[in-house]
């Protein structure tokens, strides 16, 4: 019995130990360990949603609440005819010249940070460059069952597998499965008026820097099941998913 109950002790730990390196908690949210230089770790599902598959809110560049309607009009840092009033690099774009050379967002302006608190910030330019070139990424039509399309971004097992980017015309590599440290990025589409477009196929998600190009475009990463954009700088005032990450320390 003593045997028994010893063994049993040692297996929990080992459990725990192993969720502590890859899983944790923070502020009621869950995290995963990709294995990133940074120590970037990342939430496992989309701000405003419950679960990995849940496409969650969509917020404008800046802003940190839905809304049902997604435009200039309606946009927190402009004026009511398209020009910025904050996150300006460049006069011409800014009401009455204005210009004040923030590229990054404030922590008032963070929908990770506002809704969710604690670490939890959206994540900068660098960390959406880490996660595409480090990982392994592979589109499913069917995540765990549920039905919902979109890439599991596995942490890398191989330098040969990093940055791999397995669209569905390609199979994935058979020593990756949901028991390997992932997270699943859905392919929720975007807010623009009042509509919804491209759910189901295609996903765009912001991070917390301004394009170095124009002011009216911030980073994100968008992809669809052939194709993860790298370069491509959304356009703010449009509504795009959020997925929060805990910066290494």
């Amino acid at each position: 019995m003593k045997k028994i109950c010893f063994l049993a002790t040692c297996c929990l730990a080992m459990c725990l130990s192993a969720y502590s390196i890859d899983k944790g908690i923070e502020k009621g949210h869950e995290w995963v360990n990709l294995g990133l230089p940074s120590g970037t770790k990342w939430a496992t599902c989309n701000v405003g949603a419950s679960n990995p598959q849940e496409y969650g809110n969509y917020y404008a560049w800046g802003e940190v609440k839905p809304k049902s309607t997604y435009n200039w009009r309606t946009y927190k840092y402009s004026s009511s005819n398209g020009q910025l009033t904050k996150y300006n690099i460049e006069s011409r774009y800014g009401r009455n010249g204005f210009a004040d050379g923030k590229t990054v967002l404030e922590l008032e302006d963070d929908a990770a940070y506002f809704n969710w608190g604690g670490k939890w910030r959206m994540p900068t330019k660098a960390q959406r460059d880490e996660l595409l070139a480090l990982c392994y990424w592979v589109w499913t039509e069917n995540y765990n069952g549920s039905g919902v399309k979109g890439y599991i971004v596995y942490k890398a097992k191989a330098e040969a597998d990093k940055g791999v980017k397995v669209s569905k015309k390609n199979p994935p590599l058979s020593s990756y499965s949901l028991s390997d440290a992932h997270i699943f990025l859905p392919a929720a589409g975007f807010r623009r008026n009042g509509d919804l477009g491209y759910a189901g196929s295609v996903g765009y998600y912001w991070f917390s820097s301004l394009s170095a190009d124009n002011p009216n475009f911030a980073w994100d990463v968008s992809f669809n099941s052939d194709y993860v954009y790298y370069d491509y700088g959304g356009f703010r005032v449009y509504g795009f998913s959020v997925r929060a990450v805990i910066p290494g320390e």
